[in-house]
């Protein structure tokens, strides 16, 4: 047996050894599993994953089948500036408790699982993607939380589909209030030139794609897209792990 062959039965080998000592969880729930980074049967059904039919701009679900390339009225009304967005699954239920805690509760550990949703959830903006930018936090927020969970996130999809990342390609210069109790013109008021692109060539002319946790609005992620096009960017994308639905939208 050559090298290789042994490399890979000694690799098999750990794997399983390290799962005898940490047997793998439910990242949802921490039941019993038969993989790291899945969901139990429990959990599964009640992620609701987002699929088509969907807005062919924002990617908001529409509750019943629509023509090819429909926009929601969102879109129609006033256009954002990318040009594509993706979400894996809705911000309810187990993904939203997945999410706070890989934010808020240092469980960096369910990176590789989340990343793995965005890459199935976002092919359509990254295939062809020249690169990837995390949505950044001010310095301030940063050294409180002690990492970027967008960073985090835009490492480990750059990983798994083989596309660089640009961590520094966008930065936040102004400290803003938290967003989670402001409607959509307030967010967009309060991301107002938040944003800055430090070195327009790091992005001129390429397609990007910005990653973040969860798209509400879609006010930061959008005042990221008018930033990064103004340096010159030829398309921005945006895929998150997740999307809030307001009731009444994608009807």
């Amino acid at each position: 047996m050559n090298a290789g062959g042994w490399g890979r039965i000694a690799v098999r080998g750990a794997t399983a050894f390290l799962d005898f000592l940490l047997p793998p969880v439910c990242v949802a729930c921490d039941q019993p599993v038969d993989a790291p980074g899945r969901l139990c049967a429990a959990c599964w059904p009640a992620v609701s994953f987002i699929t088509d039919p969907r807005c062919t701009c924002c990617g908001l679900p529409f509750e019943l089948p629509v023509g090819e390339g429909a926009l929601c009225g969102a879109c129609v009304a006033a256009p954002p500036r990318f040009t594509r967005a993706r979400a894996a699954a809705r911000y309810v239920g187990p993904v939203r408790d997945l999410i706070l805690r890989f934010k808020h509760g240092d469980r960096l550990d369910l990176t590789p699982a989340l990343a793995r949703w965005l890459v199935q959830a976002g092919g359509d903006c990254l295939d062809g993607a020249d690169a990837l930018v995390p949505v950044p936090l001010h310095w301030r927020r940063r050294l409180g939380r002690r990492y970027n969970q967008s960073a985090e996130l835009a490492r480990a999809v750059g990983g798994l589909a083989a596309v660089p990342v640009l961590t520094q390609a966008l930065v936040r210069r102004r400290a803003t209030p938290s967003q989670g109790r402001l409607g959509r013109l307030a967010r967009l008021r309060n991301v107002a030139h938040a944003f800055e692109v430090p070195v327009a060539a790091a992005v001129a002319g390429k397609h990007l794609v910005l990653i973040d946790d969860v798209m509400t609005t879609g006010a930061t992620v959008d005042a990221c897209a008018r930033k990064l096009l103004a340096a010159g960017a030829a398309r921005v994308d945006v895929l998150t792990v997740a999307r809030v639905i307001h009731a009444g939208e994608g009807s």
